[in-house]
């Protein structure tokens, strides 16, 4: 059965915007009486059946309804560092929202080779992946901040920062609690000067490794997304 994305939910009825009713309508070739499945984003998932088949404007009725679908017990909020190929950092976000993740946060960082992104095309990214995995919850992008900026301002009690400057330090795996909302900083690829590092300690963020490799900074947000959902399993 097919999976649509929408907000636009009233009561027993839902509405499609212009993108999702056209893949419904000109591409799926589906018409009224068919059935759908749709997700809003917030937890909602829903089995619905077409009753207006409009290129622009699809409208369906709800038949069943399921709240907080697949919730998980934990929260794992990601800032990292957009990569300067975009193509990485969109790779990133989509693996992440495959594999669970409830929020990202772009940094700017003194390293950072990327200074901006588009945030509508990350979105659909995100949309995509979202219904690509059956997923009923979209990860929140916010906009991008400064690295100093952001440290200052976070009230999560496990926050941890990966680096790969040298001097001991835990494995993410050893550090993570079960149900317990973490936070998880990631560099560019030049990696954070030690003075973020230093920075970030001094607000709170733990040092933690991901284990011997060396790894680009798009494979380092999936590696410590995994671990997190790992452990949590």
């Amino acid at each position: 059965m097919q999976l649509f994305y929408t907000q636009e939910i009233k009561g027993k009825e839902i509405i499609l915007d212009e993108t999702e009713s056209k893949h419904a309508v000109k591409v799926l070739r589906l018409s009224a009486g068919n059935k759908v499945q749709v997700v809003d984003g917030a937890g909602g998932f829903y089995t619905a059946k077409i009753t207006e088949s409009h290129p622009k404007k699809c409208k369906l009725s709800i038949l069943k309804s399921h709240k907080e679908f697949g919730k998980r017990r934990f929260k794992l909020h990601m800032a990292i560092a957009p990569t300067k190929n975009i193509d990485r950092f969109e790779w990133f976000l989509e693996k992440a929202t495959e594999i669970g993740i409830d929020e990202i946060t772009p940094l700017l960082c003194e390293h950072s080779e990327r200074k901006n992104i588009k945030p509508d095309r990350l979105e659909k990214i995100l949309v995509s992946a979202m219904k690509q995995s059956v997923k009923a919850y979209l990860p929140k992008l916010n906009p991008m901040i400064p690295f100093n900026k952001f440290i200052t301002f976070n009230e999560v009690s496990r926050k941890y920062i990966a680096h790969c400057n040298d001097g001991d330090k835990p494995h993410l795996k050893n550090e993570i609690k079960t149900e317990k909302n973490v936070l998880i900083l990631i560099g560019p690829e030049g990696d954070f000067s030690p003075e973020e590092v230093e920075k970030a300690k001094t607000n709170g963020f733990r040092e933690i490794s991901l284990g011997q490799s060396r790894l680009r900074t798009e494979t380092a947000g999936v590696v410590a997304c995994h671990i997190v959902n790992l452990v949590n399993e």
